[in-house]
């Protein structure tokens, strides 16, 4: 059967918000929170992609309790929302091409372990709301990658989707949901089996078509 659709990762697949991430996170650790003496790095941002809130509080925030470090991190990214829709993120390369030309030929979508909010920031900022036809994320269904993976398929009536991302979660995602993977080589994370890959968003066009 032929691929009917296009899923996407969102972090290292198709933009890096980690440096802006991290320069609004110590900036409302700073304001909010002075006691919480912290400095987050934009690799300490890197190596949470991807991850559920619960799981960024505790790598975060180890020597808190967790319902204070679940606090703090859910206050950090709601503000990181605030700070992106100003100044968005750095789109890969040739990105914007790319999906004009696959939203010719498939539906494409989203689906990220993110809150609310932050796909959005990423499609209106960017202006890149016309090619996808729809998303779903981890802070709307209390849900991880790979059961959002099924509840978008489901939603939207796919059958043959593919999933592009970058981590062994993304793979991981994957497999639970049944469905075919590629490894955006180019991103955050690392594969440990031997997978399709590409080296940059733009040789997707030629896996794919």
């Amino acid at each position: 059967m032929k691929r009917d659709s296009i899923i996407f990762d969102l972090d290292g697949t198709l933009w890096d918000s980690s440096k802006q991430i991290a320069k609004s996170w110590n900036q409302t650790l700073q304001k909010k929170f002075p006691d919480v003496h912290k400095e987050i790095t934009q690799n300490d941002v890197m190596g949470i992609m991807g991850m559920v809130t619960e799981d960024i509080a505790r790598t975060l925030f180890p020597d808190l309790e967790i319902e204070r470090a679940m606090a703090i991190t859910n206050t950090i990214c709601e503000e990181e929302c605030i700070h992106l829709r100003k100044i968005g993120g750095t789109l890969y390369s040739g990105l914007e091409e790319v999906l004009k030309t696959l939203s010719l030929s498939y539906p494409l979508f989203i689906v990220s372990n993110c809150q609310c909010g932050y796909i959005e920031c990423f499609l209106e900022y960017h202006k890149l709301e016309r090619y996808f036809k729809g998303f779903l994320c981890s802070g709307q269904t209390g849900k991880r990658k790979g059961e959002n993976i099924k509840r978008l398929m489901e939603q939207y009536g796919l059958e043959k989707s593919i999933y592009i991302g970058d981590t062994q979660m993304d793979y991981e995602a994957a497999k639970q949901a049944g469905i075919e993977f590629l490894y955006a080589a180019y991103g955050f994370g690392t594969i440990s089996d031997p997978v399709p890959s590409i080296l940059s968003i733009k040789e997707l066009l030629n896996y794919i078509q």
